[in-house]
C-alpha cells in the first residue's frame, strides 16, 4: 500500500521531535559538582543533597549499623578546584556489595556532611522510608542505588 508523501514526512518530523524530546531528557542528566562540595566544605555547611566526583583513594571496609551494614571509603575529588578527601559510607544492605578498589573513579550522589578532615557523604542509595531523596554511587559503568 503507497503512503502519501505528505503523511511520510508528517512520520519523520513526528520520529524527529520524538527523538529530540529524548536526547534532551537525557542531556539534563545529574551532573557532578565538585565546587558546590568545596564551597560546602568552606562555608561548614550540613546536610545539602551533591553529587561528587572522585578517585577512591581507600576502602575503609564494613561495619554494622543501625540501618544495616556500612561500607566506607575514602575519595579524593577530581577537579572542582580544591583538593579535598572525602568519606563515603554506603548502606550495603540496601544497595547490595559494591567492589570499589582503590584507584577507581566514582561518581557519588548523597548528603554531604562537614567535617574538618574534608566531609562525610551518606545517603548514597535509595530511601525505603522516603524522607530523603535517592542516592547512588557509579563505578565501572555499575550503579549501586
Amino acid at each position: 500500500m503507497a503512503v502519501h508523501p505528505r503523511t511520510q514526512a508528517l512520520r519523520v518530523v513526528l520520529a524527529a521531535l520524538i527523538l529530540g524530546g529524548t536526547a534532551a531528557c537525557a542531556s539534563h542528566a545529574e551532573a557532578p559538582d565538585n565546587a558546590a562540595i568545596c564551597g560546602a566544605y568552606g562555608t561548614q555547611a550540613q546536610g545539602g543533597e551533591v553529587i561528587a566526583r572522585g578517585r577512591v583513594v581507600d576502602v575503609l571496609g564494613t561495619r554494622p549499623g543501625k540501618s544495616g551494614i556500612h561500607e566506607g571509603y575514602l575519595v579524593k575529588l577530581t577537579g572542582g578546584g580544591c583538593d579535598l578527601l572525602l568519606k563515603v559510607e554506603t548502606n550495603t544492605t540496601i544497595t547490595g556489595a559494591m567492589p570499589l578498589r582503590t584507584g577507581e573513579n566514582v561518581t557519588v550522589k548523597g548528603v554531604y556532611v562537614y567535617n574538618p578532615l574534608g566531609g562525610l557523604i551518606h545517603w548514597t542509595h535509595h530511601d525505603p522510608r522516603g524522607r530523603h531523596v535517592d542516592g547512588y554511587v557509579q563505578a565501572n559503568g555499575v550503579t549501586y542505588r
